[in-house]
């Protein structure tokens, strides 16, 4: 049986000397002791075999004698236990494969990744050989003669397929320089091809992307995360600005599906466009056509995802062909007589009242049953007012990666004027107001006169250029709005690393800033 112990002394020379022999004198085999100086006190953990029933309550009465001893107690755990564990649980967590080695080649340490890559998950295979793994190859071992291994590409043969993974590999050398062991990271390519195609994918969109702590908005979440790898059609429901297309998005790239995202707004097509569109046709089917035809968006969407956004806006005979497509998963082109197969998911969106819009005879029945199979309901911005700090500050940081330089902060002002608003459209007019709010303020601080609202714009205009203007009381209105201009042209181009990117965000022309710029003598520091 196993004793553990801590031991608290006043600091004096001989202590472990002490400890060892009287342990000894019982008949204990020290397994390991550590100690560990504070101040004028040594605290002495100790883990020892040979421990029977009511060993603890006579070996304390023989500490009790030695000199100096201020405190002893059993403990359950020994601080080298609870660093062990640590470390065992953040290896675990790490997405990357790690392993170490000591200096005679043993392992010991492999964490879940490195395991289940090297086929011996639920296995203990510390203080085994090296060489005892089906590794492809064994140049972990070259670390222990100073060789290291920068970002090396590696293949292994696993029951799943063939993995494909960047090994480093360095050794680990004590105080003095000696190499006592080595470590191992392996990198699945993978992840790092997923990641690589997110950095340079500007439309890429995943769940955490999706900012708010409201149980309505992470009930969605975690609703649309459960059919995301499905094929079933779902329906997505909310108001104008609740973000219908980023959780479309989102599901989209949770899908697997290596096909693209293909949006499709229904109510911003003419209803004589909309057919072609979706469906394509052929050469020749209509005058103003492409000479060679074209394929719909159906078509271009093979393998990925069509989002149907404001399809309560679709025409009734358009209704007709979107229910054939999806029952028969297939395509005819417009003036064309061959059928196309397409494989592609559906994702629906509107904020009409689709149940209303069926009774009346503007929606089709059959077709609402079809796409109605998994529905899913977005909380408009006014239910979850408490998210509306956490979006704000979400969009400052956006607007100041896109920008360069720092966030500025929102005053309680601010946040207290943003929370009071009803926000009719949500999460949109929120972004919207946010921005024109942080340009407005052109500082570090964003106070609650910068937070204006649509029926506000005029209003608010006008005081923020009379604040920003120097002449004052003095000048013209025509003054004043040439003046408040200047300084936004100012305080965007200085905070922007680009004149196209000030561009961007100012939603006018890169040739439209440069006249504004030379009209209003804006000139950039070198």
């Amino acid at each position: 049986m196993k004793l553990k112990l801590e031991l608290v002394f006043k600091d004096r020379v001989g202590i472990v000397s002490d400890v060892s022999s009287l342990l000894a004198g019982e008949g204990y085999s020290i397994v390991c002791m550590e100690v560990e100086r504070r101040h004028d006190r040594s605290h002495v953990h100790i883990e020892a075999d040979g421990a029977g029933e009511g060993a603890f309550a006579a070996l304390r009465q023989r500490f009790e004698s030695m000199r100096g001893l201020l405190e002893c107690r059993e403990v359950q755990t020994l601080p080298a236990e609870e660093r062990e564990n640590r470390i065992k649980v953040v290896l675990d967590t790490i997405g990357d494969g790690v392993m170490s080695i000591d200096g005679g080649g043993r392992i010991t340490s492999i964490n879940k990744v490195a395991r289940e890559a090297y086929g011996c998950a639920g296995e203990d295979v510390t203080e085994r050989s090296l060489t005892s793994l089906r590794l492809p190859d064994h140049g972990l071992l070259d670390c222990l003669h100073g060789r290291e291994l920068h970002d090396a590409r590696r293949e292994l043969a696993t029951p799943l397929g063939r993995l494909q993974f960047f090994v480093t590999r360095t050794p680990i050398r004590d105080g003095v320089g000696r190499i006592i062991g080595a470590v191992e990271i392996a990198r699945d390519m993978r992840e790092i091809r997923k990641l690589a195609r997110t950095l340079v994918d500007a439309d890429h969109v995943g769940f955490d992307d999706i900012v708010g702590h409201h149980p309505a908005i992470e009930a969605a979440i975690a609703f649309a995360r459960r059919v995301a790898a499905t094929d079933a059609v779902i329906a997505i429901r909310g108001e104008s600005g609740t973000g219908k297309e980023l959780f479309a998005r989102a599901m989209h790239a949770e899908s697997g599906r290596k096909g693209p995202f293909v949006p499709i707004n229904c109510a911003a097509l003419p209803e004589q466009l909309l057919e072609s569109e979706l469906f394509g046709y052929e050469r020749g089917a209509f005058t103003g056509g492409r000479r060679e035809g074209k394929p719909g968006l159906f078509e271009s969407a093979r393998g990925g995802t069509v989002f149907l956004d404001e399809i309560g806006d679709m025409p009734l005979a358009s209704q007709a062909k979107i229910l054939r497509v999806m029952q028969e998963q297939r395509v005819r082109r417009i003036g064309g007589e061959a059928e196309v197969p397409v494989d592609a998911r559906i994702i629906t969106a509107t904020n009409r009242p689709l149940e209303r819009m069926v009774e009346d005879g503007r929606f089709r029945q059959d077709l609402y049953y079809r796409i109605n199979v998994l529905p899913m309901h977005i909380p408009p911005l006014r239910e979850r007012r408490g998210d509306i700090p956490l979006l704000a500050n979400h969009f400052l940081q956006q607007l100041a990666s896109r920008i360069g330089g720092a966030a500025p902060a929102f005053t309680d002002g601010a946040l207290a004027r943003l929370r009071s608003h009803e926000w009719p459209g949500n999460v949109r007019e929120l972004k919207n107001v946010v921005e024109r709010a942080a340009i407005l303020a052109g500082g570090a601080v964003v106070d609650d006169q910068f937070i204006l609202f649509s029926h506000e714009l005029g209003k608010g205009v006008f005081n923020a250029a009379r604040t920003a203007s120097a002449a004052g009381q003095g000048d013209t209105l025509k003054e004043q709005v040439t003046n408040f201009e200047k300084k936004i042209v100012e305080d965007v181009v200085r905070r922007a690393p680009s004149i196209r990117k000030a561009a961007k965000i100012l939603g006018i022309s890169h040739t439209a800033l440069l006249d504004k710029m030379r009209r209003h003598g804006v000139i950039l520091e070198e």
